[in-house]
């Protein structure tokens, strides 16, 4: 089965029989790694109980569209944020039908306007009226739109009929969802991200570092892989659990990593420089505990490498990608940050608030190139990583094939 770890996958369950299916369905999501949780529709209840999901879930489900324990009583706008893809199953004739028409008339079909996430449906009906031309043409709708449709099956059904509009099965569901994630944006580039923090070690057990937490370079990393690309993940001191089909390589200092990037770098297309590198380091090291005798201590420091400039200078560099972590004037620390290092884009965020940054599960960021700005809202990092990704392509192949076009004209 594909992977699913540390994806959030909202579950919407409407009111067919094949409901019954449904708890299967949380439990094969969750093996495969995914975090889940569960909104029904009313009529859905009528098929299968809220215990039972809330029970495979290990979360409580969600049914209404106002809710009072939600933040501003928006439960649709909470959940929308919060997912990494939303799959309905069973979806019914009568839910594609609202879904084709925006309807926004139950927390289900709310969050499914509210959203950003990649969508699926699995149709489950009688045969007839999965034949019938309304839905059919509700069907190609939703799939213009993007909508990935999962099925149906074909078969005997619980009416007595045999023919398509079974609920494929839930391990089929749980595979199909986990290929949602695996959208081949960068499939033969090699990329190259850094990702935490680094330590400058001042003696045996004192170092200087930050508060980098390495999720959002990891995040990408995996994010990356997803897209189709071979990741190299070059890490300072982290507690993650490196990424599924991602080369890691551990490092400390700021000379560790920038040894390690251009020990690899020719290999490279496209390099994402995430981690958080200490600009300075102690000019020695002692070599056994400084103890503590006196009221002050001075502490020499010198530069680091500038490990993102330098791979921006190389006679051929990559497509250069480098984050900006500011408290202030976020956008121009962000432009200036572009224009000194020669890199193709620089990813900003603020730091030092409530929202997002430094070990903080969500994040928001700013995108600065030289055609303008692009924000991405405050999301989860998972969720904010396959959107960069998106973006860095978009971007890094239209910079390939204008200099695929120019070397044509030179010819």
């Amino acid at each position: 089965m594909g992977s699913l770890v540390n994806k959030r996958i909202l579950l919407g369950v409407t009111g067919g029989i094949a409901a019954y299916k449904s708890a299967d369905l949380v439990r094969r999501l969750r093996e495969a790694g995914a975090e889940v949780r569960v909104v029904m529709t009313d009529a859905a209840t009528e098929f299968i109980t809220e215990l039972t999901l809330q029970a495979v879930s290990g979360y409580p489900v969600h049914r209404h569209l106002l809710d009072p324990e939600a933040e501003a009583g928006m439960s649709h706008i909470e959940l929308a944020r919060w997912a990494d893809a939303i799959l309905v199953a069973p979806a019914t004739a009568d839910f594609l039908a609202r879904l084709v028409q925006g309807r926004g008339d139950d927390l289900l079909a709310t969050l499914c306007l509210a959203t950003s996430a990649p969508m699926a449906v699995a149709p489950a009906m009688n045969q007839q009226m999965w034949r019938h031309p309304a839905t059919q043409q509700n069907v190609d709708s939703l799939r213009h739109r993007g909508v990935q449709i999962f099925g149906p099956g074909e078969g005997s059904q619980a009416c007595g009929d045999v023919g398509p509009g079974r609920l494929l099965e839930p391990a089929e569901l749980a595979q199909l969802t986990a290929g949602l994630f695996q959208t081949g944006v960068l499939d033969g580039v090699t990329v190259m991200v850094t990702a935490g923090p680094t330590w400058e070690a001042i003696d045996p057990v004192r170092g200087l570092t930050n508060k980098s937490s390495g999720k959002m370079g990891y995040a990408i990393a995996t994010a990356a892989a997803e897209g189709g690309a071979r990741v190299i993940l070059i890490s300072g001191p982290v507690s993650l659990t490196p990424p599924d089909r991602v080369e890691t390589v551990p490092v400390v200092s700021a000379q560790d990593m920038f040894d390690a990037v251009h020990a690899r770098i020719d290999q490279i297309d496209l390099y994402i420089g995430v981690a958080a590198v200490a600009d300075y380091r102690p000019v020695s090291v002692a070599p056994h505990k400084l103890k503590k005798t006196a009221d002050s201590m001075n502490l020499e420091l010198v530069r680091n490498p500038d490990i993102l400039a330098s791979v921006a200078a190389l006679p051929s560099a990559p497509f250069t990608v480098g984050f900006a972590a500011e408290t202030n004037d976020l956008e121009m620390a962000a432009r200036h940050k572009l224009e000194a290092k020669r890199i193709d884009l620089v990813c900003a965020n603020l730091v030092g608030g409530d929202e997002g940054g430094f070990g903080a599960d969500e994040n928001r960021l700013l995108l600065v190139d030289r055609e303008g700005t692009t924000e991405l809202p405050l999301a989860a990092k998972s969720r904010l990583a396959r959107d960069l990704i998106h973006h860095i392509s978009r971007k890094f192949h239209a910079k390939n094939r204008t200099q695929d076009t120019r070397r044509a004209h030179r010819r």
